[in-house]
C-alpha cells in the first residue's frame, strides 16, 4: 500500500480510507522513514493493549520525543499501579459525579452566549471553553487562567505537515504548563484548606506512600491536556455525526435518554483519540512479520473501532448498534483512561442542554477547520446555525 503518514493533513482530513487499507493488506505495517510499525485490526490493538510487559508505555506513548514528567499513560507495573492507586485515592467517583450541576450551570451559561453571538461557533464558544471550565473547577485553578491553559494545551498538541516533531512553540507550552503547576502544586502544599483535586492529590496516601510533586504535576498536565482537547472534540464529532444522520439525530432528540447511547457510537465511530504508541521490549511476529526489540509500534484505536472483522457496517453511525464487543477509545487493560467518567459526564450533560434548546442546528460543513496533531481528531472551528 500508499505510505501511512500519521502527521499528513491530507489523512487527518480523512483516515478511514487508509485505516481500511492498512487492515486489509498491511495489518503489521512499517514505515522506515519515521521508524514505526502499525497495528490496526482490532484483535491485534486489544492484544498489545492486554500485554503491558511487551508493548510498554515508558519509553513514551507518541511517536516523537514524550514528557519526561512521571505520567501513568508513561509508566508500567509496578511503578504504574502504585501511582494509579495514590492517583485514583483523590480522582474519586464521587469527586467526578458531584460536578454534574456546575456542569449543567457552564452549559446554560455558554449556550446563552452562543444564542446571542453574531458569528456563533461551536467549537470556540462552547465545545472548547466547557471542558477547561469543568477541568479548571475541579482542580482548583483561579478564573481567568483557562484561556491561557488553553491556549498551551493547543500549541502543544499541533504538528506541521508531515512533521512528528513538537514545534518550538509547543516546546515553549509545555515548559510554561510545567512552570505552572509547578507553582499550583507548591500553593497546595502550603495551603491546607483548599478542598479540590489539586489539594486532595497532595494529601493521597496509600500503603505509607504519597505522590510526589512531580508526579502531582505529572497528573495535572495530563488531566489539562487530555482531559480538555478530548472531549471537545468528541463533542464537536458527535455533532457533526447527528447531522449527517440525520435519523439518529431524530433518535436522540425524540428521546434524550438516548444520549448516553450515542455518546457510546461516537466514541466508536469517531473517537478524539485515534492512536496511542508502545514500544517492544522483545521482539514479536505479527502476521507473520518480525518486529524487532525496541521498536515504536502505533496502536491504531480509530482503525480497530472500524474493523469490519467486528463490527457490523462500521462507517455508519448507528445508536441501535448490536455491541459484539466493546469500542477502544478510552482503551483498555491496565491503562484504560481514567478520566473517562468525567469524559461521559461532560458530554452527557453538554448534549441534553445543547440538543434541548437548538434540536434544528445546522453546522456549516465549508467552514470546518480541523485541528492536526498525531493523535487528536476534531476540529478548532465549526460554525453553526441555531
Amino acid at each position: 500500500m500508499d505510505r501511512f503518514n500519521p502527521y499528513s493533513y491530507e489523512f487527518h482530513d480523512d483516515p478511514f480510507p487508509v485505516y481500511r487499507k492498512l487492515r486489509d493488506d498491511a495489518p503489521c505495517y512499517h514505515d522506515d522513514d519515521l521508524g514505526f510499525w502499525a497495528l490496526s485490526r482490532y484483535d491485534d490493538v486489544v492484544r498489545a493493549l492486554h500485554d503491558p510487559d511487551t508493548f510498554c508505555s515508558r519509553f513514551g506513548i507518541t511517536l516523537e520525543a514524550g514528557n519526561t514528567l512521571p505520567m501513568m499513560l508513561t509508566t508500567d507495573p509496578p511503578e504504574h499501579t502504585a501511582l494509579r492507586r495514590l492517583v485514583s485515592r483523590a480522582f474519586t467517583p464521587r469527586r467526578v459525579a458531584d460536578l454534574e450541576p456546575a456542569i449543567r450551570a457552564l452549559s446554560t451559561d455558554y449556550l446563552e452566549r452562543l444564542r446571542d453571538s453574531t458569528r456563533p461557533d461551536l467549537i470556540v464558544e462552547y465545545a472548547a471553553p466547557l471542558p477547561m471550565d469543568v477541568i479548571s473547577r475541579l482542580l482548583g485553578v483561579p478564573d481567568g487562567d483557562q484561556e491561557m491553559l488553553r491556549g498551551w494545551s493547543d500549541a502543544l498538541l499541533h504538528r506541521e505537515e508531515g512533521d512528528m516533531e513538537v514545534t518550538p512553540a509547543g516546546i515553549d507550552a509545555a515548559y510554561q504548563l510545567y512552570k505552572y503547576f509547578s507553582a499550583f502544586v507548591a500553593d497546595r502544599r502550603a495551603d491546607t484548606r483548599a478542598d479540590d483535586l489539586a489539594a486532595a492529590l497532595v494529601a493521597a496516601e496509600s500503603e505509607g506512600e504519597h505522590l510526589s510533586d512531580d508526579q502531582v504535576v505529572g497528573f495535572l498536565f495530563l488531566l489539562i491536556i487530555a482531559g480538555n482537547e478530548t472531549t471537545t472534540k468528541l463533542l464537536g464529532n458527535c455533532l457533526l455525526a447527528m447531522q449527517r444522520f440525520p435519523g439518529e439525530r431524530d433518535k436522540v432528540v425524540g428521546d434524550p435518554g438516548r444520549i448516553p447511547d450515542a455518546i457510546e457510537e461516537i466514541l466508536r465511530f469517531e473517537g478524539s483519540t485515534q492512536l496511542m504508541a508502545r514500544t517492544l521490549t522483545r521482539a514479536v511476529e505479527v502476521h507473520g512479520r518480525e518486529i524487532p526489540e525496541g521498536d515504536k509500534v502505533l496502536l491504531l484505536l480509530g482503525s480497530a473501532n472500524r474493523d469490519e472483522r467486528v463490527w457490523d457496517r462500521p462507517d455508519i453511525y448507528d445508536i441501535d448498534r448490536a455491541w459484539p464487543t466493546h469500542h477502544l477509545a478510552f482503551g483498555h487493560g491496565i491503562h484504560v483512561c481514567l478520566g473517562a467518567a468525567l469524559a461521559r459526564l461532560e458530554m452527557r450533560v453538554s448534549l441534553e442542554e445543547f440538543l434541548g434548546r437548538h434540536p434544528d442546528y445546522e453546522i456549516d460543513e465549508d467552514g470546518l477547520e480541523r485541528v492536526h496533531s498525531g493523535n487528536v481528531r476534531g476540529y478548532s472551528r465549526m460554525p453553526i446555525r441555531l
